[in-house]
């Protein structure tokens, strides 16, 4: 698994999660992941710096940082893409998060 790479979440709610887990951390037994939201269905506006929105295929996402958690591997699955291309907007968001800036 790479860093960015995306996975899909049998929720309608969810649809996406994108893994943030540095790659030198990839023995362990689960990824540290962020979920995103069609911004349709987000119900809660984006909030610049912390929840930013990100265009992935064409749709808009909520990128929800303040929900970010760990996952086993076992119940990601197989990547069906990644994003690296919004590298520097997840990373903000994760430092926003937990630096306050």
């Amino acid at each position: 698994m790479a860093r960015f790479d995306l996975f899909r979440v049998n929720s309608r709610r969810i649809p996406l999660m994108v893994d943030v887990q540095a790659e030198i951390l990839g023995d362990l037994a689960s990824r540290v992941v962020i979920p995103l939201r069609v911004v349709d269905q987000a119900g809660e506006p984006p909030l610049p710096g912390l929840k930013p929105v990100l265009v992935i295929g064409g749709q808009s996402y909520l990128l929800l940082a303040t929900d970010t958690g760990a996952q086993p591997i076992h119940w990601l699955g197989k990547p069906v893409g990644n994003i690296k291309e919004h590298r520097d907007e997840i990373t903000s968001a994760m430092d926003f998060l937990f630096q306050g800036f």
